[in-house]
């Protein structure tokens, strides 16, 4: 490329031109937000905004670091250590408004600017992660540091800081240090377009288009509804459209007698990424493996597995293959059974075909009412989203007393999302929380949590949490508000745990506070889901939309029966991706691979069979191409282990709202996750190690 022979600064200057507009306004970044509690100002921020701020926030940020380097006082702690454990303030500050809104309302614009930010950010991030004399100030303070009368957080602050300086390469040679930057420039732009593609391949390319009313045939009548709304929303008014989004093709697999359109609507759904088109992602998969494998070894391990686990609680890719491995031996039978079951129904109705990946969703349904006399249907109208929604503060308020008031003066991204102030039970003010929930154009798939203000300490003064969760669930209709499924309330339910934990987070120092290992993350949001069934909560919240009773007994018994259905499949088609995740990351040489071919022979080597394909394949893998969990895809379940063990205690309590547990799990597994190692945290809670017990029998697997 042309531009690599322009100095970053003439770059910015041609960046910060092009984005200037006719008139000149202020920039909202550049100033306190003049907003309740400190929340970004969507409404007065403009997509010319951002460069500007970015610019000028790696400005800023350059020189807090030029002001440490130059220092000529000995590095202690104050002047090294918490001087960089506080700087790029502005930086933080709008990176956390852009890379958001980026996936839950991009634009053309924000693509636009996403694509040309991203090699300004990754030289930046390179620029102070290879520092040298950066790291030798840190280093100082890092060797002499049991000498400097430090307190534990102060030390733990420490020794994080090294460590992280070691694992970005500043150790490395300089010529090594300038590979390592150009592979992180590639590396973070092929992210990028992977996300572009995989949106584009789900939002924009597929939509499944019903003309003759007989093909609606099963679906239940607010599906149908929402798709005659979401036809007219694209001016298809008298058809019924079906996306790609998880809450428009999961009822249609799931109720559609229509075969064919199962097929080609599942289809379209696992070919994202692998259509030859513009959008494929095979050939940026390849790519991004392959650079992975050479960073790796240039940091100094022997693949990219091996240097992610590292800084997990796992420790080595061997100890995490060992585990999936243990829960693949006990799960796979399982699922070859739910097959079984399966075939049989459809000889029985004289299909006269073999059970395919397209037609699980539809035949795990009709075990659902046979087995267990439990339609999924019949369960959507105690669920609706507001219901939902008070159930989940309900909890939170018995557990840890806080409380949630709705703010309609609080500036919005998008006129759907909700805004919440969170309150101790004192009242005193604890943070904001956002709630964004329906799929849209510019918003990418799955679910969420994120933070536009992290807590933290400033000036002698605690920072409070702006968090916001994003979903993608069912829209509401003009007839009918938005009905959840069960898996739908419980992703509510797990999204808010990680709220939950961003709320709780206490620390002085931006380095550790609510700072936890990967394998560690997904446990605040997991245990949350327990409350979501429970038969004293579902009462509490699961309330018939038109009538306002509550669940009836005979259904919560149908839920509870139902626990450990379909679990075979959910636990292999989970377990598939996590062994490809590991599988890609432990390669060990860098070369150019066949993905197809590469995911293909992966998976016969582990016996999936062909009626389940993994959660997510290769070119619709975002969680690991797109996102950070690369060599990580495994800890949630990992994280599974502990949550259900967690919860156990509670359970075996004998009171699921138990305040003295509630009170130590948020103090050590919440507020304070970060002041020691996941697993000492975990402990101080438990008292002990974690069993794998509670989880093998919450599966059905034991």
């Amino acid at each position: 490329m042309k531009t690599r022979s322009i100095t970053l600064l003439a770059m910015a200057m041609l960046l910060f031109c092009s984005f200037m507009p006719g008139k000149k306004r202020d920039n909202p970044f550049f100033s306190d937000y003049k907003t309740p509690f400190q929340v970004p100002p969507f409404d007065k921020i403009d997509s010319t905004d951002y460069l500007p701020a970015f610019l000028e926030g790696i400005k800023q940020h350059n020189a807090e670091i030029d002001a440490i380097i130059s220092n000529s006082a000995a590095p202690d702690f104050a002047n090294t250590i918490l001087a960089f454990d506080k700087s790029g303030k502005l930086l933080t500050k709008v990176s956390k408004v852009f890379y958001n809104l980026n996936e839950a309302e991009t634009s053309k614009q924000l693509q636009a600017i996403a694509r040309q930010l991203s090699p300004i950010v990754s030289k930046h991030g390179d620029d102070i992660a290879l520092n040298e004399k950066l790291f030798a100030k840190i280093k100082v303070v890092y060797e002499k540091r049991k000498a400097m009368n430090l307190d534990s957080q102060q030390l733990r602050v420490v020794e994080k800081y090294f460590r992280d300086f070691e694992r970005q390469g500043a150790n490395l040679s300089l010529e090594t240090k300038d590979q390592l930057r150009k592979l992180n420039a590639e590396l973070s732009m092929l992210s990028l377009t992977f996300g572009e593609n995989l949106l584009a391949e789900t939002n924009e390319n597929f939509k499944l288009v019903i003309t003759d009313k007989k093909d609606l045939s099963g679906l239940p009548q607010g599906v149908i509804d929402g798709a005659a709304e979401t036809a007219n929303e694209k001016g298809m008014n008298g058809k019924w459209v079906f996306t790609l989004s998880k809450p428009s093709m999961i009822p249609f697999i799931q109720y559609a007698k229509n075969r064919g359109l199962r097929e080609q609507i599942y289809r379209a759904y696992f070919m994202r990424g692998n259509n030859g088109n513009k959008n494929d992602n095979k050939e940026t998969v390849a790519k991004i493996v392959k650079l992975r494998v050479e960073k790796a070894r240039l940091l100094g391990y022997a693949s990219y597995a091996a240097y992610i686990v590292d800084d997990n609680m796992a420790k080595t890719p061997g100890n995490v293959n060992e585990f999936l491995g243990k829960l693949w031996s006990a799960s796979l039978p399982v699922a070859k059974k739910e097959v079984a079951e399966m075939q049989k129904i459809i000889d029985r109705e004289g299909g006269n075909f073999k059970l395919q990946s397209w037609d699980w969703w539809y035949y795990a349904e009709i075990i659902h009412k046979e087995k267990y006399s439990l339609d999924e249907s019949e369960l959507k109208p105690y669920f609706s989203l507001s219901n939902v929604r008070d159930g989940m503060f309900l909890v939170a308020n018995n557990l840890y007393g806080i409380t949630f008031t709705k703010r309609t003066d609080l500036p919005v991204y998008q006129k759907d999302v909700e805004t919440y102030e969170v309150k101790e039970a004192d009242g005193s003010h604890l943070g904001v929380l956002y709630l964004d929930y329906y799929p849209r154009d510019g918003k990418r798939g799955g679910a969420w949590c994120t933070d536009f203000q992290s807590a933290g300490w400033e000036n002698g003064k605690k920072v409070d949490p702006v968090v916001s969760v994003t979903c993608n669930f069912t829209k509401p209709t003009a007839d009918t508000p938005s009905l959840l499924s069960w898996d739908e309330t419980t992703t509510l339910f797990h999204e808010f745990g990680h709220a939950l934990h961003g709320l709780f987070t206490v620390g002085k120092y931006t380095r550790t506070a609510g700072n936890v290992p990967q394998d560690y993350v997904e446990m605040p949001s997991q245990i949350n889901e327990n409350w979501a069934g429970e038969p004293a909560v579902l009462k509490s919240y699961a309330k018939h939309y038109k009538t306002g009773e509550p669940i009836p007994d005979n259904l919560i018994e149908k839920i509870q029966n139902s626990a450990l259905f379909n679990q075979g499949f959910e636990t292999v088609e989970y377990l598939a991706a996590s062994i490809l995740d590991m599988s890609y990351h432990g390669i060990t040489e860098p070369k150019d691979i066949d993905v197809l071919k590469f995911e293909s022979e992966e998976m016969k080597k582990i016996g999936l069979i062909s009626e389940i394909i993994p959660r997510y394949r290769s070119t619709y893998f975002a969680h690991i191409f797109g996102g950070g969990y690369a060599a990580g895809y495994y800890v949630y379940i990992w994280a599974a282990v502990l949550d259900a063990d967690a919860f156990d205690a509670f359970k075996s309590s004998g009171d699921i709202y138990n305040k003295t547990l509630a009170a130590k799990f948020r103090k050590y597994c919440l507020a304070e996750s970060g002041n020691d190692e996941g697993m000492v945290q975990y402990r101080k809670f438990r008292g002990k190690d974690p069993s794998i017990d509670p989880l093998l029998k919450r599966r059905g697997l034991k």
